[in-house]
């Protein structure tokens, strides 16, 4: 499908996000070395960077250096695109359509939203991120995008495979796209649609963030038809990866042994601090094996109180909750531990 690129709303603020330690450190007056950051669910005990050549940071970065073979290998899908994290995708996207109706979820990652309300595009909120109807060609102003983030980032909601290759075929009987963020699904690769990938109309990103921990070297993937990978490989111009980004990265896609082990210690970790909220009235009410999402009308006053102890969680405020991601080590778990406790005598029953 050829579409204009459309022009960029530039003044529309960004949306926050977690990770703003620094910001955290001056406003609380604690060193930045003091606090202990659950707000990014970034895995906590990263794939470990070995030392890299140093011709690597001598030399352009260039492809045919067994990056995407390493990435066909580890997702069990070729073609990937390699890109600055998977956020490059997510703003490169809604330049290649002309303006259209995109259903994005209400509750999720919002740079989705953003980056296809800064293109000019009309934003249909989508309550849990369920289309409800506003897909098929036959309804009233149906949608022409669908964005999906599975698992959802905060609440932790998936669908099904089945009914997002359901939303795919009625988007793409019309020439729309269905967009489905992967970026918290490589702890349960069973649920992927990376093997549906190829399809006309079906784009999916991944992300070495969060389950490698490796969110500061800014590498995912994405995977469209040719054409549509063409035009966004176009859009985003020549080495969007440097080049140390891409050895660790294939280095890391090709560890398996470590892959093995991080899926069994990211799901125990998980449960064990979904049961740890739970006996601290703090039942997470969504989740993924990288985080937990907790509901609660004190939210606000939750976050606040668990900063001036030098403990970042993620807040939200529509819905009012939290997003607590995976304490690192045994003194971490205990230092949460300890922190919830006196929060439990303090401000009681979080109600």
């Amino acid at each position: 499908m050829t579409a204009t690129i459309v022009p960029i709303h530039s003044d529309l603020p960004r949306p926050e996000h977690g990770g703003r330690l620094r910001q955290a450190a001056a406003r609380y007056d604690i060193p930045l070395t003091d606090w202990l950051d659950l707000s990014t669910g970034i895995n906590p005990n990263a794939w470990p960077v070995p030392p890299l050549p140093r011709a690597l940071w001598a030399r352009l970065p260039e492809t045919g250096d067994g990056l995407e073979q390493a990435a066909a290998s580890y997702y069990g899908a070729s073609g990937a695109l390699a890109l600055a994290g998977s956020q490059a995708a997510i703003q490169g996207l809604p330049q290649l359509r002309a303006p259209c109706r995109v259903g994005v979820p209400e509750v999720g990652y919002q740079e989705h939203a953003h980056g296809w309300r800064r293109a000019g595009h009309q934003l249909v909120r989508l309550p849990d991120g369920d289309p409800r109807g506003r897909i098929e060609a036959d309804v009233a102003e149906p949608l022409d995008v669908l964005v999906v983030i599975n698992p959802n980032n905060p609440t932790g909601r998936r669908w099904s495979r089945e009914t997002l290759l359901s939303w795919h075929a009625a988007l793409a009987a019309r020439g729309g796209w269905l967009v489905v963020d992967e970026a918290f699904m490589d702890a349960s690769p069973e649920h992927s649609l990376l093997d549906a990938v190829g399809r006309p109309g079906l784009v999916v990103l991944r992300s070495l963030g969060k389950f490698f921990g490796l969110a500061g070297a800014r590498v995912g993937f994405a995977w469209t038809e040719a054409q549509l990978r063409q035009r966004l490989d176009a859009w985003l111009g020549p080495w969007t990866l440097s080049g140390p980004a891409r050895e660790l990265a294939r280095l890391a896609l090709l560890d398996t042994a470590w892959q093995g082990s991080a899926r069994l210690a990211l799901a125990r970790d998980s449960a064990r601090l979904a049961a740890l909220l739970d006996r601290h009235g703090l039942t997470p009410s969504g989740g993924s094996a990288l985080f937990q999402w907790v509901r609660t009308p004190a939210a606000v006053r939750l976050h606040e109180a668990l900063a001036r102890q030098g403990i970042l969680v993620r807040l939200f405020e529509q819905p009012s909750s939290l997003r607590f991601g995976l304490p690192g080590d045994a003194a971490q778990w205990r230092r949460l531990e300890r922190a919830l406790a006196g929060l439990a005598v303090s401000e009681g029953a979080f109600g």
